[in-house]
């Protein structure tokens, strides 16, 4: 319902190709409200921004980034409203791009002293959308694989309230990741393994630690497609019926901590906090990439790498993709467990086999602590 009512409230029967207005004006739209929440955040630092980030802010780089959204939103906003004839998204994003100005801009001081403490996350939830639309979003629309899907295809505000929920409350997710990868890495780990693969030459060290968090989620994932109950939350995963670098973000949060937890725990015993982190960078970007909607392959590096062609025959809802293909980053570990399905096409169908869920994030989160009535 809300989906249909924003895309009647922003769109119109027009073409949306390069040149028509239409990607101005989501452009325009979109500055306009990273420029604002930007700006919200240096007014109420202690309430929205995370305290394990704000140390490491470039403050000057971030206020020209602020500076810039806020030019780049008029700008966009003014071609697009002369280039369309519905204006509401050049108007919106222009709106929010002057009040952004109006409360002061990227010239807004920080006078109190920030402490630790409960905080939203909003800061960390505009850096990672500004830079993964950055990232994806031209690549699936220069080169789709299916290019009749579209950025604003069916379902995208659910998966945009899932983005935002593993976003904002980020001191949870610091719990469930940062804090344990970084800090329990002193009570667990096993000093005689850590030295010795301190030892070794830093990317042999990031390269073991990828492989053993991908033979742990192998396993933690088979498990989730395997056993009915952990099913039940993993199906929301496989419910997307079109794939994008969005989509991914769809799971629920006890799938997610599952997966962390079961990745994390043997990464601890042996790796250092730095490549600890550096994985949870690349796991974010990669898991990203192999969800995109993007065409273009490598035939060389497919072999060793998990590439988008491959992760979309797991979501495939077409009998022989089904529990196919569990690895995350290393297509030779589905090998090695008899797991392997990779054919020269792409899938056809996604989503669930037969399977229906609710449609909306509140049902989908509570449903499957539900007990499931037997059809009669």
């Amino acid at each position: 319902m809300i989906e249909q009512k924003l895309n009647a409230f922003f769109g119109d029967a027009e073409s949306t190709g390069f040149g028509t207005g239409w990607w101005s004006g989501i452009l325009s739209a979109f500055f306009g409200l990273l420029s604002f929440g930007g700006v919200l955040c240096l007014h109420f630092p202690q309430l929205l921004t995370s305290p394990e980030l704000r140390p490491h802010y470039p403050m000057h780089t971030l206020r020209v980034l602020i500076q810039f959204l806020i030019v780049g939103a008029i700008l966009f906003g003014v071609i697009s409203s002369i280039l369309r004839k519905k204006k509401t998204l050049a108007l919106t994003g222009m709106l929010l791009a002057v009040a952004a100005t109006a409360l002061g801009g990227s010239s807004v001081q920080i006078n109190e002293n920030l402490r630790n403490g409960p905080a939203i996350g909003l800061d960390w939830f505009l850096l990672d959308l500004f830079l993964m639309a950055l990232i994806y979003v031209p690549l699936e629309r220069l080169w789709p694989q299916y290019p009749e899907q579209g950025t604003f295809r069916n379902q995208w505000t659910l998966d945009v309230v899932y983005f935002m929920s593993t976003h904002l409350p980020i001191q949870i997710l610091s719990f469930l990741v940062l804090l344990p990868a970084t800090q329990a890495v002193k009570y667990l780990g096993v000093p005689v393994l850590q030295h010795s693969i301190a030892r070794m030459p830093w990317p042999l060290q990031f390269f073991l630690a990828v492989v053993v968090a991908d033979v742990a989620e192998y396993f933690v994932h088979l498990a989730l497609h395997k056993v009915p109950f952990l099913w039940r939350f993993h199906a929301i995963h496989h419910s997307s019926k079109a794939l994008d670098w969005i989509a991914g973000s769809r799971s629920h949060f006890v799938d997610d901590t599952l997966v962390r937890g079961f990745i994390l725990v043997p990464l601890m015993f042996g790796f250092s906090q730095s490549i600890i982190l550096a994985y949870l960078i690349f796991v974010t970007l990669h898991a990203t990439w192999t969800h995109c909607n993007f065409g273009p392959n490598s035939k060389w590096l497919e072999k060793f790498l998990v590439m988008p062609r491959y992760h979309h025959w797991h979501h495939t809802s077409q009998k022989e993709g089904i529990d196919k293909n569990f690895a995350i980053h290393f297509p030779w570990i589905d090998r090695i467990f008899g797991t392997y399905y990779y054919p020269d096409a792409w899938p056809e169908r996604y989503g669930l086999d037969g399977e229906e869920i609710s449609p909306n994030f509140l049902g989908q989160t509570i449903a499957p602590f539900t007990i499931k009535k037997r059809a009669p």
